[in-house]
């Protein structure tokens, strides 16, 4: 079993779930008492959301870039970065290290691609629907990616840092989101991509007809086939 070096804290919420399906996943697959080899970092998200809200990503950047190199000294052979947003940076950190840096959009993008769909809607922060550092990477894949409207989108990562962030999921939100996933189906999404950490706390129950990918599962899963292969 190789080791995992998880960069978490945004949130610690979504970090609670990583830790645990990748423990899970591991035990899965080895049966008994077997549980992942993990180290883990966990930023202080404040820091990181002032920086994400000034626009100085270069500097967040060398933050989590920091902490890459800290696991990889501490022996984590791969980096998990547990969060959707923040691998806009994802650059800075793969070449502060040596070790490879597990990408949450390659993760999604190679799940959707195995069922054969070519339009993807894409829920997130702000900057994860709105900046091309996600988008491109799913494009690559010859994904055609579908995204909310202007209002919408402002709902979205309202609810994302308000509420979800905080541990708070709210009935009126959850219809707020299944209302705009059904929108995207109808205007021809068949996925939508649950792309902030913390969505699936709200909406990974969620019936719109279409399959839901849900970011930190399938980066968990991948995290899980790296450390056994």
């Amino acid at each position: 079993m190789r080791t995992l070096g998880l960069i978490g804290g945004m949130s610690w919420e979504s970090t609670a779930l990583y830790y645990q399906q990748i423990n899970r996943g591991v035990q899965d697959a080895l049966g008994g008492l077997h549980s992942a080899q993990l180290i883990l970092i966990s930023v202080d998200f404040a820091k990181i959301a002032y920086l994400q809200q000034q626009g100085r990503w270069e500097e967040a950047g060398v933050m989590l870039a920091n902490a890459a190199q800290s696991l990889q000294k501490a022996g984590a052979e791969a980096i998990v970065l547990c969060t959707n947003t923040m691998h806009k940076v994802a650059e800075a950190i793969e070449q502060a290290i040596t070790v490879p840096l597990l990408h949450i959009a390659d993760a999604t993008a190679d799940q959707i691609v195995a069922q054969d769909i070519q339009k993807v809607a894409l829920l997130g922060t702000a900057f994860t629907m709105e900046q091309d550092f996600y988008r491109e990477r799913l494009h690559v894949q010859g994904l055609e990616v579908l995204l909310p409207n202007e209002a919408e989108r402002a709902e979205i990562h309202r609810i994302i840092y308000a509420e979800l962030c905080l541990g708070q999921v709210l009935p009126e939100s959850r219809q707020i989101y299944t209302d705009i996933m059904q929108r995207l189906v109808a205007e021809g999404a068949q996925g939508i991509i649950l792309g902030c950490t913390e969505i699936v706390m709200l909406v990974g129950d969620v019936d719109v007809g279409v399959p839901l990918f849900d970011t930190t599962a399938l980066h968990a899963q991948k995290a899980v086939a790296f450390s056994l292969n």
